[in-house]
């Protein structure tokens, strides 16, 4: 028997997708940047990198049920390693868990991302001031490798350039010799993405202004002028975080207009039929 469709799941299907560049990126995110080869990672965090993967390209929309039947199903797994790859995805709170209902895709939540991008800013400075006064020459080099790949990927798409902007990133932090700050950016990184993607996608427009503050961090790194360089990054974080606020109330009109479309078609048909 079919299930009844108010059960609201996903199409599992997406799972089976070929890794993609945006794939390798959540990758990293999920298992915090740990030098382990994805193919040995533990089963768990695989299925979980699968799962945010499709979830962070919107391929599994927020509110859809999760069900690990169904997941283990697709993925030729027991149910254990899926019930614990739910785990880290409500860690990283891609999935809550409500009663009744099981695992739930978490929406994007505005509240959030503010949260997010404020301790973020926070963090992200105090690093990149680190960085800057002891491997100044590192990070130069890093900026170098980067903007040209970050300009390839603005003529390719939205997801391209946020896989980049966010590689950028990681490489950077990966440069901080302080640890427990990294521990922290890590564990922020994918929900950073995930609003990241929305605002470019949203609004590919701008990403050429995402592009040009990229190239003047890269001429402060150049020059060692440390001041203009954390001004900038703390410039940067404010218009990224402002990019996907707006992503998120444009989603959000969209969903009010299309309920009451909806809610005026039910009343129209009632009244057809009376």
């Amino acid at each position: 028997m079919a299930r009844n469709k108010t059960q609201n799941l996903p199409d599992l299907s997406t799972l089976l997708t070929p890794r993609n560049s945006l794939m390798l990126a959540v990758e990293r995110a999920v298992l915090r940047g740990h030098e382990w080869a994805y193919a040995s990672a533990p089963i768990a965090e695989q299925i979980a990198v699968r799962l945010a993967g499709v979830i962070t390209l919107d391929l599994v929309k927020a509110g859809q049920r999760l069900l690990e039947k169904d997941i283990s199903e697709v993925l030729h797994v027991s149910r254990a390693p899926v019930r614990e790859a739910m785990r880290i995805l409500e860690r990283d709170r891609l999935v809550e868990f409500q009663a009744r209902r099981g695992a739930i895709v978490t929406a994007p939540d505005e509240h959030e991302l503010r949260d997010i991008f404020r301790v973020r800013s926070v963090l992200y400075v105090t690093m990149l001031e680190q960085v800057a006064r002891e491997c100044p020459d590192e990070l130069e080099a890093l900026f170098s490798a980067h903007i040209p790949r970050l300009v390839k990927a603005a003529e390719e798409s939205a997801d391209a350039y946020a896989v980049e902007s966010f590689l950028l990133n990681f490489a950077i932090v990966s440069l901080c010799r302080n640890r427990l700050l990294v521990d922290v950016l890590h564990s922020v990184s994918l929900r950073t993405l995930r609003y990241v993607r929305l605002g470019f996608v949203a609004a590919p427009q701008s990403i050429r202004a995402s592009l040009k503050d990229w190239r003047a961090l890269h001429k402060a790194a150049v020059r060692r002028d440390n001041e203009l360089l954390l001004s900038l990054a703390a410039s940067r974080l404010d218009e990224a975080r402002d990019v996907a606020i707006r992503a998120l109330a444009a989603k959000a009109a969209d969903g009010r207009r299309a309920r009451a479309l909806k809610t005026a078609q039910s009343k129209a048909a009632a009244a057809a039929v009376e």
